[in-house]
């Protein structure tokens, strides 16, 4: 079942049952009022009779009886039958009596609560007592309500076709007004299957309203967005890493077919061993460099987070990059509010990713300096664990500065120093994974400032 119908269906049951149950209302206050309307003409008679008999001496029952049969107000199939206090009939309007005949029982009832009403077959009975200077009667007065009961199925017939029409009609209109809601979400829909991975630039429109449709073309919108940011990042990260592993697969392919070619000597073989290794290395090191870019693009809750001391990373990090690369120099030292505050040196995160971070930056600062020097400063207050890492190397160009988060992207001026462009992009991933903020500074020629910036604990 469509949203449609289902709409439209809620709708008539719930309209529905509101115009029943005030229908219902209707119907039984009209019976309500009809019936009291009847019974007060009933006691009207009643005691209208009684009163004639107790204070008309020289009126007789005959001619009481005559004037009751041509009275305008006579009520169908009217019978009034008055009883003395020894439960005798005095008085009957008809000469052939209605078939219900009062027990004592019910004229003591009718004596004790003054008015007793019930109902036999069709016809509807009251029974009043009625006193007056020490005499005390007891009518019982009964009718049929012809015109009143017409009355009530006329207005029965009139509610039930109402009832049907209007359900009828509310249920054509829900069918059409749900049809018109939900045309701008049909319209979502058809935009939306008309997308696709070739074009996924296009975005969906919803009209000029701020309704809830149009707030879900918008939320969809900013979904494409992202889906297409990733997947443009996907197609050039597939087309560097190509690029990246192709070299030094060339290199491995062709010094073996070099070597292949006639017998050399053992120097010739160990030579051309080495620079098989050292691609090899090359190609290790950028799966490497992959798979870490891969772990820090996880969910956070996938982290074995405690607390890390930021000098002893920091020391960790630079005894890494001075085993891998031993003419690399790492200046360290803590800023000057330090030494006045002596504040925790501790941030919640995960210590080897963090590690990693602190790597790259020194890493990169060394490899693009002339010194192979980088200045290491760390400085922490209530808030924030503040790394700044400091080169006098090539720097970065005003046009290159908006690319250097993205994987594989290396500025024109540092071409021609080996590396694969994912140090950055990785640092900045760790960075944020700790809930941290990476700031970059560059000066063409002069060189690089980058601050990274991680909460603390405290």
């Amino acid at each position: 079942m469509n949203v449609r119908t289902r709409l439209s269906i809620n709708f008539l049951l719930v309209v529905a049952a509101n115009l029943i149950l005030f229908t219902i209302a209707i119907y039984f206050t009209s019976a309500y009022f009809r019936q009291k309307d009847f019974y007060s003409r009933l006691v009207d008679k009643a005691r209208w009779n009684a009163r004639m008999l107790m204070h008309s001496e020289e009126l007789n029952a005959r001619v009481l009886r005559l004037f009751d049969r041509h009275n305008l107000t006579t009520l169908p199939e009217e019978q009034i039958t008055v009883y003395n206090p020894l439960n005798q009939l005095v008085y009957a309007s008809d000469d052939t009596p209605d078939e219900l005949i009062p027990t004592p029982r019910i004229l003591n009832q009718i004596r004790e609560e003054k008015e007793v009403r019930f109902e036999h077959d069709s016809k509807e009975i009251i029974g009043v007592a009625y006193s007056n200077q020490g005499h005390e009667l007891v009518v019982i007065a009964s009718g049929y309500d012809e015109f009143g009961l017409t009355e009530l199925r006329h207005l029965r017939t009139i509610l039930s076709i109402g009832l049907l029409f209007s359900l009828t009609l509310l249920g054509l209109t829900g069918w059409f007004y749900a049809g018109r809601a939900l045309r701008p979400i049909s319209e979502v829909i058809r935009q939306v299957d008309s997308i696709t991975v070739s074009n996924l630039n296009q975005r969906v429109k919803a009209g000029n309203d701020h309704d809830e449709i149009a707030q879900l073309a918008y939320t969809f919108n900013q979904l494409l967005g992202r889906i297409q940011t990733a997947f443009d990042l996907q197609r050039t990260f597939v087309a560097n890493a190509s690029h990246e592993l192709r070299t030094p697969l060339t290199i491995i392919t062709g010094q073996i077919e070099v070597t292949l070619i006639k017998p050399r000597t053992v120097e010739e073989h160990e030579a051309k061993w080495r620079t098989v290794m050292d691609a090899i290395r090359q190609i290790n090191r950028l799966a490497n460099d992959l798979l870490q870019l891969a772990q820090v693009s996880v969910d956070e809750v996938a982290m074995a987070w405690r607390e890390v001391a930021l000098d002893e990373a920091i020391y960790q990090a630079a005894k890494m990059l001075k085993e891998k690369q031993p003419e690399y120099q790492v200046l360290f030292s803590f800023d000057e509010s330090m030494e006045m505050e002596q504040p925790s040196l501790l941030v919640k995160g995960e210590e080897s990713l963090l590690i990693s971070a602190f790597l790259n930056l020194m890493e990169n600062a060394c490899k693009f300096s002339a010194n192979h020097q980088v200045e290491v400063v760390l400085g922490i207050d209530q808030e924030w664990a503040t790394v700044r890492f400091s080169d006098t190397g090539i720097g970065i160009s005003e046009k290159d500065m908006p690319y250097i988060y993205e994987p594989f992207f290396r500025a024109e001026n540092a071409r021609q120093v080996k590396g694969y462009g994912i140090g950055l992009p990785l640092t900045r991933r760790i960075v944020l994974l700790h809930h941290g903020l990476i700031e970059v500074e560059s000066d063409l020629g002069v060189g690089t400032r980058i601050t990274v910036r991680l909460p603390t604990t405290s």
